[in-house]
């Protein structure tokens, strides 16, 4: 009944019934903490500024998700995962990084993408997908390489060799 009743809300929500049985997928057990966003936050509040706070890192984890599950070479290593929980997580990962003062409750790079057989133009694809995000929110192209440079030495534990 309780299930029941959860699915209706989800529904009268606008949620599918999958993206409700999505939130259930369990996650293997790992110990949550800041190290596992892969590197130390950028501590000058200009960068923050020029991405305009956390309602702009939002946007931009927004869009580029968006973008990447529209992508025909992207889109089908997205699809079976929980886009809650990535959402999710990959905004706390830019806001922690961008020194936005989130936590980041995600698994380090390394285990979130075991298994996913990332090869380099995949990631090529998705570094573009976050560019085009931070050009349409006018983040200025010095904070983006500032940032890209935070993201960059975590390709060796996404792309495996």
């Amino acid at each position: 009944m309780r299930k029941t009743l959860l699915l209706c809300a989800f529904v009268l929500a606008g949620m599918s019934a999958s993206a409700w049985a999505q939130e259930e997928e369990p996650v293997a057990p790992y110990e949550q903490s800041d190290a596992n966003a892969g590197a130390q936050p950028i501590t000058d509040p200009d960068v923050l500024a020029a991405f305009h706070g956390r309602e702009g890192i939002v946007r931009i984890t927004n869009r580029t998700i968006d973008l990447a599950l529209a992508d025909p070479q992207l889109g089908p290593i997205f699809q079976p995962f929980d886009m809650v929980r990535l959402r999710r997580t990959l905004n706390e990962h830019f806001c922690y990084l961008l020194g936005g003062g989130c936590t980041y409750t995600g698994r380090d790079m390394r285990a979130a993408h075991a298994g996913m057989g990332a090869q380099t133009r995949d990631f090529n694809l998705l570094v573009r997908h976050l560019r085009t995000a931070m050009e349409e929110e006018g983040v200025p192209f010095r904070m983006q390489n500032r940032f890209l440079a935070v993201l960059a030495p975590m390709r060796s534990d996404v792309v495996p060799r």
